[in-house]
């Protein structure tokens, strides 16, 4: 069965995701190309380090390359917001990143990127799907494709290097030139994915850390910046005793974590709000803060106090996305590390915000722990913690069902309010509840943020009685 979820399609390898099946997303995404009656139709196609991404990458553009779509192809694998990137600066139409982000190995995917500059939006993927439902009702009886190298020579498939400019790009946003200067010890763990290399390229004093490409993600298992599966990385980083900080992506790099100079784990949360801070406050910039329905609440105090506007929106980049390209973004965020800046491109990207974090370090001459430690001052502590757990349809639709009735207390907590946007939002005094089903997974997400990890915990313990 082929789905599109909250970032495109994903599946597992020789199961759902096939040669097959990816021919049939190739070829109804090339038709809605078509579609945009466009004078010189083209499209950029990346992936990542998972198993056959760029076999799987070559297939997509030969699928293009036969419906006389121009095709650049990256070179070698790259992050996913280099695609979003050069599908904005080449004037594409679409993007498309073979990559399944952070989950387990054994599944890949297909991203799609607008022609902005950033995740497709819901009707473009509504049009695309509209377009695939026939090949799926009657697929091609017989692929009539060219070898790669064919198109190559036709002038169809143009291979190139991504890195460049998209360099180029950064230099005028962030100083690199003063974060070098600093000699800031950098450990980079990109997670065996796409993010390998990049910073240890542009920056000196980067060393790396699960960089050699290894398609079953070795001891992190699967490449998601959680604690969970940065264990190894925050002792390595604790016995080490020598890195200032430590910065992690995700698989396709466009995802952010951190780890301060004592190895323990600074959570995307307050990665948002450091970066929130930084920007108004250092950079002086100014617009719309978008976060999803995810996101501490944090946010809403510090847009509060200065006057900031918030719009909140479900999960899912693509919701923020939208919103980049109708107002000006001072920043916009996900519970799960991916922010992006009126600054930069409406994508998220793990490399340019860890970049901007090491540029805030060097111009405030404080550590990530310094700064963590005074959103506390500033704001009271906020703690969080997000679970998830695996369930089956039928536990699903308990789980909501109990949801849906709008219990009057979460254990001890009397239900203040509650939120739909996506899921089901429980405001209790001092903290909140999140209830949501995953999109692309067979997942229930359980999300809490409260004044104290006891409280927390008590939240999500209450919470998996609900069904």
């Amino acid at each position: 069965m082929i789905r599109f979820g909250t970032d495109g399609w994903r599946g597992v390898i020789a199961y759902d995701f096939t040669v097959e099946n990816l021919r049939l997303v190739s070829l109804a995404t090339a038709h809605y190309v078509h579609s945009l009656q466009l004078k010189y139709p083209a499209v950029v196609i990346g992936y990542d380090t998972r198993f056959l991404s760029r076999e799987f990458a070559h297939e997509v553009a030969r699928v293009f390359s036969e419906e006389n779509i121009v095709v650049h192809l990256m070179e070698s694998f790259a992050p996913t917001p280099l695609v979003s990137f050069h599908t904005k600066q080449k004037g594409a139409a679409v993007g498309v990143v073979i990559t399944a982000s952070h989950n387990p190995p054994y599944y890949n995917g297909f991203k799609v990127r607008g022609s902005f500059g950033g995740p497709a939006t819901p009707e473009q993927i509504a049009e695309i799907e509209k377009h695939l439902q026939p090949l799926l009702r009657k697929p091609p009886k017989r692929w009539k494709l060219k070898q790669l190298e064919e198109y190559v020579d036709a002038n169809l498939v143009r291979p190139f290097d991504p890195r460049e400019s998209y360099l180029r790009h950064v230099r005028k946003k962030v100083d690199l030139e003063l974060i070098g200067q600093a000699h800031l010890r950098v450990l980079h763990d990109p997670m065996y994915g796409a993010g390998i290399g990049f910073l240890r390229s542009i920056l000196p004093n980067v060393e790396e850390i699960h960089a050699e490409l290894n398609p079953n993600f070795g001891e992190v298992g699967q490449p998601e910046p959680i604690p969970e599966r940065l264990r190894a990385t925050m002792e390595h980083v604790r016995r080490a005793k020598r890195y200032d900080i430590c910065l992690i992506t995700d698989g396709d790099a466009d995802r952010l974590a951190a780890l301060d100079h004592e190895g323990t784990y600074v959570d995307s949360q307050r990665l948002f709000m450091l970066l929130l801070k930084y920007l108004y406050e250092d950079k002086r910039r100014r617009g719309t803060v978008v976060k999803t329905v995810s996101v501490t609440s944090m946010v809403d105090l510090y847009c509060q106090r200065n006057d900031i506007p918030l719009v909140v929106t479900p999960v899912g980049f693509k919701h923020i996305a939208r919103i980049m390209q109708e107002q000006r973004v001072l920043l916009g965020g996900e519970e799960s590390g991916g922010f992006a800046s009126v600054i930069h491109i409406p994508e998220r990207d793990g490399i340019f915000c860890g970049l901007l974090l090491l540029e805030m370090l060097v111009r405030r001459q404080k550590s990530l722990k310094q700064l963590s430690q005074e959103l506390d001052e500033e704001f009271g502590p906020h703690r969080y913690r997000r679970v998830d757990v695996v369930v089956t349809d039928r536990e699903k639709a308990a789980i909501l069902r109990a949801c849906a009735k709008r219990p009057a207390r979460i254990g001890r907590y009397p239900v203040e309010h509650v939120d739909t946007t996506d899921g089901y939002k429980f405001f209790v005094p001092g903290g909140w509840l999140l209830v949501r089903p995953s999109g692309t997974e067979p997942l229930v997400r359980y999300y809490a943020e409260g004044h104290s990890l006891a409280m927390v915990n008590e939240l999500l313990e209450e919470a998996r009685k609900l069904r």
